[in-house]
């Protein structure tokens, strides 16, 4: 078979539709595994000025739940796929390789479905395996992202037979709790510092995940906050500087409203303390030696928690089309004679890492029950880059 075409009829079924989507994924893997990258054309009759938009793709198996959602959701709408052989697979070690993946040529206003070319995927899903000890397979379609071993330890505890890293000493190990359908909940301790959290979504990224949260700990900023209390991000100071020249500063980056909403409604379940407001994000872990600088910038941003990975994931989410949102909790107040120190840390951290992931997992099943076609995302699409559908 050269090709594969489904165009849907007046007499044509949701049950026609998942099967005919589900043979142009498995031609789709099947002409990746000849040696080729997969191209799939989309046709929409519906649409005036751009009717076809077309992509290639590395390893449709890895993603095939969001395949097989989002055609879906296209050909229910009366649009036409095609799948057929493109170009011979680009090996990872040959010099060439750079000349597909350096962004700044890239369009950016790409429909979600075909943001990234081929090369970009294959690479991005090696590096994802070879930074995380997981396969780029067992990722599932809910990101979580920590700081500390402790918040490990707490999801192994949970699910006991979740997929961990196959070795020792990797740089940012994934622990993957696995469903059907890909419904299931990945952590991954990215470790301190807004460069890892660059590095990692990055290349979760092609993974095309429905939401990515962070669940870290911060410094509080106001003096009528305590140790253990919630910070709701609802906006960022970007100190960090590592994605200043890929998304300028000029540019808003805020979390996703209908996550922060289930992320309030679940703190207000469980009766905690919250505020809601701006988290600076630095890329100096030392930033108090740098008081007159720094907290200056606290004051005027009226930032009410720091820490050093919230605006890097968001931003990126941003900048990548992902949901996201950012949930911490207070481990220390430099500001008001309680910085972080050894013994004080440690206490706290036996008390607040059970209800902190509780707490987020509880959103994701809100997510699910709400949103089983995964999150809008009309706040992070441009204006020049028209719904896939036809609303």
């Amino acid at each position: 078979m050269d090709f594969f075409e489904f165009k849907p009829i007046d007499s044509t079924t949701k049950t026609d539709i998942e099967n005919a989507i589900s043979e142009a994924c498995d031609f789709m893997e099947h002409i990746y595994e000849q040696g080729f990258y997969p191209k799939l054309c989309v046709n929409r009759n519906w649409s005036e000025h751009n009717p076809e938009i077309t992509g290639e793709f590395a390893k449709p198996k890895v993603y095939r739940w969001y395949l097989m959602r989002e055609l879906s959701k296209l050909v229910q709408q009366g649009a036409s796929i095609k799948v057929l052989k493109s170009r011979e697979k680009i090996q990872l070690n040959t010099p060439n390789l750079l000349d597909h993946l350096d962004e700044d040529e890239w369009d950016f206003t790409r429909k979600k479905l075909f943001l990234f070319p081929p090369e970009r995927i294959d690479l991005s899903l090696d590096r994802l395996e070879h930074y995380t000890g997981t396969k780029s397979e067992d990722f599932q379609r809910f990101i979580l992202f920590t700081n500390y071993d402790m918040h490990v330890d707490v999801f192994k505890k949970k699910f006991k037979d979740c997929v961990c890293p196959s070795r020792e000493g990797v740089q940012m190990p994934a622990y993957h709790y696995k469903l059907p359908d890909n419904l299931g909940v990945t952590l991954v301790n990215i470790g301190v510092g807004p460069s890892n959290a660059k590095t990692c979504t990055d290349h979760i990224a092609v993974l095309r995940p429905d939401l990515m949260i962070m669940v870290g700990h911060c410094g509080g900023l106001r003096n009528h906050q305590e140790i253990g209390d919630f910070v709701l991000a609802s906006g960022y100071m970007r100190a960090d500087s590592v994605l200043d020249d890929d998304l300028p500063l000029s540019v808003p980056v805020i979390p996703t409203y209908n996550l922060n909403y289930h992320l309030k409604t679940v703190l207000e379940k469980y009766n905690m303390t919250y505020r809601i407001g701006t988290v600076y994000t630095t890329a100096n872990r030392n930033w108090e030696f740098a008081q007159r600088r720094t907290v200056q910038e606290i004051h005027m941003s009226r930032s009410i928690a720091i820490d050093m990975e919230s605006a890097t994931v968001a931003a990126n989410g941003f900048r990548y089309r992902i949901p996201n949102a950012t949930l911490l909790c207070v481990s220390d107040k430099p500001l008001h004679g309680k910085p972080k120190l050894s013994g004080a840390a440690q206490s706290f951290y036996q008390n607040s890492k059970e209800k902190h992931l509780e707490i987020v997992l509880d959103v994701l099943e809100l997510v699910k029950s709400e949103h089983p076609e995964g999150l809008p995302n009309s706040s992070i699409r441009a204006s020049n880059e028209p719904l896939m559908g036809g609303v």
